[in-house]
């Protein structure tokens, strides 16, 4: 039970360092689409 519980942490342990290795190297790109939002004037205080 315990050589279980031990690969079973091992395996989580790797995969979780595995996903920051990735995305700390992996090139995510910028959005590219441009947003333009109208904001109404009555949402600002005087």
């Amino acid at each position: 039970m315990g050589k279980l519980l031990a690969a079973i942490f091992g395996l989580i342990l790797l995969l979780v360092v595995g996903g920051g290795v990735y995305l700390a190297t992996f090139d995510i790109p910028a959005p590219t689409q441009t947003v333009e939002k109208t904001l109404d004037d009555d949402r600002f205080p005087r």
